[in-house]
């Protein structure tokens, strides 16, 4: 791994841990194991290297919830696989959480990827259920209730300390879809 990919991975390491405010260039310069020169060489500054690793971090939740939303099955059944795919729940939503950071949702460039991101989640869910729902049921409802009900479960979940809320939310999505859907 190069020295820029050193500082992007930390970086991205650091902001799920601690947020943009606890996430000082220090601590990503010893993370990283890169010096301050390499560092500011890469980046003009903290901001910078948080956008690079903030929109990787998208990326890479964009390529997660792809590869199980165009998976085989039903569409219940490609949705509940991106939803019931392993994650770290207890460590939050890598992208919900940096929406969370007060300097991150006043930074229009921080927060764009995290917008971004959410929004094509939402329009991504709702074309993957909108040929599977009954006439009438609006699937950009639908697609935002759970895009809401995901993240609100790594909220309680993290609030519990424990993964059962989470779980109960995943649960509560794949009813209201099979009674919905018809299975």
């Amino acid at each position: 791994m190069d020295t820029r990919e050193r500082l992007v991975e930390s970086t991205r390491e650091l902001l799920w841990e601690r947020g943009y405010v606890g996430t000082s260039p220090k601590a990503i310069q010893e993370r990283s194991g890169v010096g301050q020169g390499s560092m500011y060489h890469h980046f003009a500054g903290k901001t910078d290297l948080a956008l690079a690793a903030i929109q990787r971090t998208a990326a890479d939740l964009r390529a997660a919830a792809a590869a199980d939303l165009d998976g085989p099955g039903s569409p219940a059944d490609r949705v509940m696989a991106y939803l019931r795919r392993s994650r770290e729940v207890l460590r939050g939503c890598p992208v919900g959480r940096m929406t969370q950071d007060p300097d991150v949702a006043t930074d229009r460039r921080l927060r764009q990827p995290l917008a971004d991101t959410f929004e094509w989640l939402r329009g991504r869910l709702a074309a993957v259920l909108a040929p599977a729902l009954p006439d009438g049921v609006p699937a950009e409802a639908i697609a935002a209730t759970i895009l809401a009900t995901l993240q609100g479960g790594y909220v309680l979940a993290r609030a519990a300390g424990d993964t059962e809320p989470f779980d109960r939310a995943i649960d509560g999505i794949q009813e209201l879809l099979t009674r919905t859907m018809g299975g």
